[in-house]
């Protein structure tokens, strides 16, 4: 190298620094690439995406090809400063320029680039893989003997080379993707999907019409109030059974006998056979696992038994599907039956009202995991039936005993501002 020029030799360094820092941001750009939108890119036939995936699927290879260049470049720009070195100040130059060396390589080879690709990692990394496929293919056996000692020496120390990554999200995972998607997912999407996510945690006990207040036709009542009924009734779907809901016949879809209730000959006979046998659901069944089984036997309305066959209560689609969406009815929050407001902005709730639903609906926050209504809510935190006038504090929310009837609570005073005020209070604490 004595004949070569400085100039050339320092042209060539200078080349030789642009392609480190290339190699180290290509590595950690295709590193940094987030895997599920390569995925859809490459899916949408996005080449530079699908040249990025395939160089993904094998990321040993990849590594190989990237480290194999990156040491190429900076040993022989060591080589060629130790000559720079021994020309412009001879022997004694050399550490001198060893350390400008590690300096610039540093900084304008490693840490920059690096930094960039991070930042920016399908502008660096996309293309890349247009130079490194090509690379691969003519650097294949040199790189398939590196990979081969490599590997063996990771074996040496009982590496399981054959293990998959796991790079799928579970449910707790997503829920931090879904929360984190900021603008890109308006806030209501954000909530259906984390609502879809919850689904699995939550039972058809949770959300179900309990037994006392469901509405059914008694087919030992008086043919005319059964006719009353079935004419003025809310619900399009009604259980029929005989003194007592255990006793269940089927379900019936009134809109199916309208035209029989014109007719002077509808009877009890017409009726039944217009019967629907009935589904029973088991009270401890998740929602999501419900959901599907609603679209697999063709159903919207299930009866809830507990383990005993005793039915406890009624679940719709419906039901499930507020529990993604929403509330489908138009009503205000403080229209809902249950809950009666106050004007001085506390509200009377019913004993039997689901707190779930209280929750939804009121936005509110008490606890979900135990007692399935604000009366169990209330008795279980007390471990006794309180008398009117008994004040708690549930999760931070104010509650009084307003009337008892019999065993139950069956109204209690909610005071959610003064929860509020007490939350400012801690915050400043």
């Amino acid at each position: 190298m004595e004949h070569i020029p400085l100039s050339l030799l320092f042209v060539t360094l200078f080349i030789l620094l642009i392609l480190s820092a290339f190699f180290s941001s290509s590595e950690t750009g295709l590193m940094a690439l987030n895997r599920y939108r390569l995925r859809h890119l490459a899916k949408s036939n996005h080449k530079a995406a699908t040249r990025a995936h395939n160089l993904l699927q094998q990321p040993d290879r990849l590594i190989g090809l990237i480290l194999l260049g990156n040491n190429f470049v900076n040993i022989l720009a060591s080589s060629i400063t130790t000559v720079i070195a021994l020309r412009l100040g001879g022997e004694a130059a050399i550490a001198i320029a060893a350390g400008i060396l590690t300096f610039v390589i540093l900084i304008f080879s490693e840490v920059a680039p690096k930094t960039l690709a991070a930042l920016y990692p399908e502008k660096i990394a996309f293309p890349a893989a247009i130079v490194y496929t090509p690379m691969l293919k003519i650097l294949y056996p040199l790189i398939l003997l590196i990979n081969f000692i490599a590997n063996t020496v990771l074996r040496l120390f009982g590496v399981d080379l054959n293990q998959e990554s796991n790079d799928k999200l579970n449910a707790d995972e997503l829920r931090s993707v879904v929360n984190e998607t900021g603008s890109l997912i308006p806030k209501r999407h954000q909530k259906m999907l984390l609502s879809i996510l919850d689904l699995e945690k939550v039972t058809v006990d949770d959300i179900m019409v309990p037994r006392s207040e469901i509405n059914g036709i008694d087919l030992n009542d008086e043919w005319n109030e059964i006719v009353e009924l079935l004419t003025h009734s809310q619900h399009t779907r009604l259980p029929v059974f005989r003194d007592d809901i255990n006793q269940i016949q089927g379900l019936i879809h009134v809109k199916r006998i309208l035209h029989l209730l014109a007719q002077e000959n509808f009877t009890e006979n017409a009726l039944l056979e217009t019967i629907q046998t009935p589904y029973f659901v088991p009270e401890a069944t998740a929602l999501n696992t419900q959901l599907l089984n609603f679209q697999r036997h063709e159903r919207r309305i299930g009866i809830v038994v507990d383990e005993y066959g005793d039915v406890q209560g009624l679940v719709t689609l419906e039901d499930i599907l507020e529990e993604i969406v929403g509330e489908f009815t138009t009503e205000s929050a403080t229209a809902i039956k249950d809950v009666h407001p106050q004007k001085d902005g506390s509200f009377l709730v019913d004993g039997s009202a689901n707190i779930r639903e209280l929750n939804r609906i009121m936005h509110w926050n008490l606890p979900v995991k135990g007692p399935k209504t604000f009366n169990g809510l209330i008795t279980e935190h007390m471990e006794n039936i309180p008398i009117p006038g008994t004040s708690m504090m549930i999760e931070g929310y104010p509650i009084e005993i307003v009337q008892t009837q019999g065993n139950t609570v069956k109204t209690a005073r909610i005071i959610p501002k003064m929860r509020k005020k007490l939350v400012k209070v801690a915050e400043k604490v």
